[in-house]
């Protein structure tokens, strides 16, 4: 099953929750889906995390977490998944969802430099705001759905895979052991 792959990445998530500081999350989820690994839960875990990863918003965490507690998506995946917009790839990422969105809008393109002050923000992250926002929502949906279909895929890939390798394992064993006529 992909679940073993998986639990070899991420940390045991019975020990986590004994910290004190995060045994509130106990109490706010009755969704098996939540912390448990399956092919509905992760699937829906990568979908949020992409998506959230190109949305331009500050608390892109506590989005995810937000929209894994309503679909039932699995939280720690969820969140890691946020970590593709990093300080490294935030740059080209969002300047390429800015080309998107102006070329969706039909409008020019502006090159600009951030300077983080009001007068910046009020003067130009304005006109910069639209075309990376539209062609963030676009580029988050068609990323975030090719992720929650190839995993669903490989999933099933993969449990097919292993069904028909103990199939397989089990005609091999029944053979051994079918005494032949004389």
């Amino acid at each position: 099953m992909p679940r073993k792959i998986i639990h070899r990445f991420l940390p045991d998530i019975g020990k986590l929750l004994q910290r004190p500081s995060l045994r509130w999350i106990n109490s706010l989820s009755h969704d098996p889906n939540f912390l448990h690994l399956n092919r509905h839960s992760v699937s829906l875990a990568v979908f949020v995390g992409i998506f959230c990863a190109f949305m331009p918003v500050p608390g892109q965490t506590l989005l995810a977490a937000f929209m894994c507690f309503r679909l039932g998506a699995n939280l720690p995946i969820g969140i890691i998944l946020i970590w593709i917009s990093n300080p490294l790839t935030i740059p080209p990422m969002f300047y390429l969802t800015h080309q998107l969105g102006s070329f969706l809008l039909d409008s020019d393109p502006i090159e600009f430099t951030v300077t983080l002050s009001w007068d910046w923000f009020s003067n130009i992250g304005s006109a910069i705001l639209l075309p990376l926002l539209a062609g963030s929502l676009l580029s988050g949906i068609i990323l975030a759905s090719a992720g929650y279909f190839a995993v669903r895929a490989l999933w099933r890939w993969k449990v097919i895979k292993n069904w028909e390798a103990r199939k397989d394992a089990r005609l091999a064993e029944q053979s051994r052991q079918k005494p032949y006529p004389s």
